[in-house]
Parts: structure tokens; C-alpha cells; sequence
């Protein structure tokens, strides 16, 4: 979020808000403005197509080699001794991630344009914080969404057998939404996100992810294949975001060799 002026601020308390919040979103937008993007840029496509190249065959190996193996493992789905899973998978649903971290930063927003000094600047960073982890989760899940609908894959045992080749394209049913898998892309761009923030926080959250992910495989809700999937493309989104974040300097530094740190 934008760092507010030294003076000659308006004194209602809505025209500050309107400022706050148009400034907070063009703020978004602006052209880039570090030197050191160039080499961030070819940073990142280097790391972007080592992990999708990886992710790849990680996909197809695991289609061909286990995904059938492993969900006939599981417990059958619905069963009663599952309900502490079926409780800890919530907590990766991008829904439930999305809007908690929106109702956090409408807070910012609102409590903000009423406070001074070093107190609003720490505020406003919070608030430009917010803002990342959002659209990092946000945009690798709309991406997914829009692969999940070409790719149609059946989730287990949609068909009455442990078919990992199980596709109908373009269904956009939940039935055949199993590729790649929302919670995995969740989980895992919100890991990566706090953890570019917070790198003390990096042990928590990719135990947090993997909680996640194998909640998914019990419950029968996906293949293995898709939660990798999802992991990969999470991963990637967030990793996307935060280069634009970067580039114009909002809650990062790049380095001289491009790598990109939080600026706290």
C-alpha cells in the first residue's frame, strides 16, 4: 500500500479512504521501476521452467506408475473416522484462504486513513503484505480453474474404478474437476507467499502445505498426479506474483544477481 504524504492531508476521513484506496491499487499497475528487474525476469525463467519441467515428469510418471496404486490404499470416502481430515482440509480451500485474507486487508483499509506517523507506515506495509499473498494465491488458482475445465479429469473412482484415465474434457463438473487440484495450489501458494514475507515462517508452512495436500489423497479427493500438479502451479503463480511485486518495488528487493528478498 502507498505510503502516505507529510502533510496537507485531507481532513475527512472518507476522502482519505477513497485516496488510500485508489493509490493502494494503482500502485499495482505502475510500470516497473527497479534496475535490477532485467536479471530478476531471467532469474525467475530459469526457476519457472526447471519446476514445470520438473513438475512435468512428476505428472506423468505418477499417472502411469501410482495414481491408481494409491487411491486404493485410502479409506473408503465418507468414512466416520475421518472427520479430523475432513476438519484440516478446510483450511486449504482457497475460498476459506481468499476471503479470510480480503477481510484482513478491508480492515487495513478502514483502520489506516485514521492513524499517524510510524503507526499508519506499518499499517500500510502490512497492507501491501496482504495485498501479495492474495494475488499470489489468487491468480495460480484462477489459472487452475481454467486447466481443470480443458482437462476434465475424473476424480477416484468417479466410474466405479480406480481409473487414472479417466477424462472428460470440458465437463466443468465437480465430478471430472480432479486435475490439478485447487487445495494443492492453495496450500502451496500460500506457503510460498508467506514464506517470501516471513522465512521463519518457512518450516510452518510447508508443513502446512503437505498436511494439506495429503488431507486431499485420503479423502479420496484427488490422484496423486493432481495434488503435484496443483503444488507446481501454486508454487509458480506465487513465484510470478511476487516478481511484479518486485519490479515495482512493493514489499521486495532484488539483488544484484536478481534474487528477490522481502525489504522489511
Amino acid at each position: 500500500m502507498p505510503t502516505p504524504a507529510t502533510g496537507g492531508e485531507p481532513a475527512n476521513y472518507f476522502v482519505r479512504l477513497a485516496t488510500l484506496t485508489l493509490s493502494s491499487s494503482a500502485q499495482l499497475l505502475r510500470p516497473v521501476s527497479h534496475p535490477q528487474s532485467a536479471e530478476a525476469a531471467r532469474k525467475l525463467r530459469y526457476q519457472t521452467l526447471l519446476l514445470i519441467a520438473l513438475g512435468a515428469v512428476a505428472v506423468v510418471a505418477l499417472t502411469f506408475g501410482f495414481d491408481a496404486t494409491e487411491i486404493g490404499l485410502m479409506p473408503p470416502r465418507g468414512a466416520p473416522e475421518l472427520w479430523p481430515v475432513r476438519i484440516l482440509t478446510d483450511f486449504g480451500k482457497a475460498a476459506n484462504v481468499l476471503w479470510s485474507v480480503a477481510g484482513l486487508l478491508l480492515v487495513v483499509v478502514l483502520v489506516a486513513p485514521s492513524l499517524q506517523g510510524a503507526s499508519r507506515l506499518r499499517l500500510l506495509r502490512f497492507g501491501t503484505e496482504l495485498q501479495f499473498i492474495f494475488l499470489a494465491v489468487l491468480v495460480p488458482i484462477l489459472a487452475g480453474e481454467l486447466i481443470k475445465w480443458v482437462v476434465g479429469r475424473g476424480r477416484p473412482f468417479v466410474g466405479g474404478e480406480a481409473n487414472a484415465f479417466n477424462f472428460s474434457h470440458f465437463a466443468g463438473t465437480q465430478a471430472y474437476a480432479s486435475f490439478p487440484s485447487a487445495h494443492a495450489i492453495t496450500a502451496a501458494a500460500l506457503a510460498f507467499a508467506v514464506s517470501a514475507l516471513w522465512p521463519r515462517a518457512s518450516v510452518a508452512m510447508i508443513l502446512y502445505a503437505l498436511l494439506i495436500i495429503a488431507s486431499r489423497l485420503v479423502l479420496l479427493a484427488h490422484h496423486p498426479s493432481d495434488v503435484t500438479a496443483g503444488a507446481v502451479i501454486g508454487v509458480v503463480g506465487a513465484m510470478l506474483v511476487r516478481y511484479w511485486f518486485a519490479a515495482r518495488r512493493l514489499g521486495f528487493v532484488i539483488g544484484q544477481d536478481g534474487a528477490i528478498t522481502p525489504s522489511n
